[in-house]
């Protein structure tokens, strides 16, 4: 089975992500009436111990990470390959580079404060290959992604809801 490796920014996305800083995210959130929340602590990619909070860089959307790998398989003639079959496997082939990575490490703290650079650049391209293919395997099977996440998030708040599973791991099943 033919799994092309693919590239998902063009140079002009590359040479417009590396110059332009990361800025402050203004967040809605859905079911508190419109209130917002601006996160000020913007993570910049340098390691960090602090305990702030961490969070993504406004671009690229999904969907425009969506757009541009589309072109780049079309660009390619890799369409064909991109069924979402071969897409799931080639997924999962990325999910155990991510697995390998953190295999033998024991316990790992957050931010990943006794790795070096050269770990974290690894993590940082194997996480990025199972975004994209992720991406991708939505949109062969046309699954709205964000959409669906927001729906799911929805959906788990009415699984374990607060009062009952406070400070639990156990699964929605085991509760009352």
């Amino acid at each position: 089975m033919c799994f092309p490796f693919f590239f998902p920014f063009s140079p002009r996305m590359m040479a417009s992500s590396l110059t332009t800083p990361p800025k402050r995210v203004k967040m809605v959130h859905p079911e508190h009436n419109g209130t917002t929340a601006t996160n000020n602590n913007v993570h910049d990619g340098s390691d960090s111990t602090t305990n702030e909070e961490f969070s993504f860089s406004e671009a690229p959307t999904l969907d425009q990470l969506r757009i541009l790998q589309n072109e780049f398989a079309t660009e390619r003639d890799w369409d064909k390959f991109h069924q979402p079959r071969n897409l799931l496997l080639a997924m999962v082939g990325e999910v155990g580079e991510v697995a390998e990575l953190f295999q033998w490490k024991g316990e790992v703290k957050e931010g990943l404060p006794d790795w070096s650079e050269k770990e974290r650049s690894a993590l940082s391209q194997e996480l990025s290959d199972v975004l994209i293919y992720l991406v991708r395997l939505s949109e062969k099977c046309h699954i709205d992604l964000p959409k669906a996440a927001l729906e799911k998030i929805a959906l788990n708040k009415k699984k374990y809801p607060v009062e009952k599973v406070h400070g639990s791991c156990k699964k929605y099943n085991e509760y009352d």
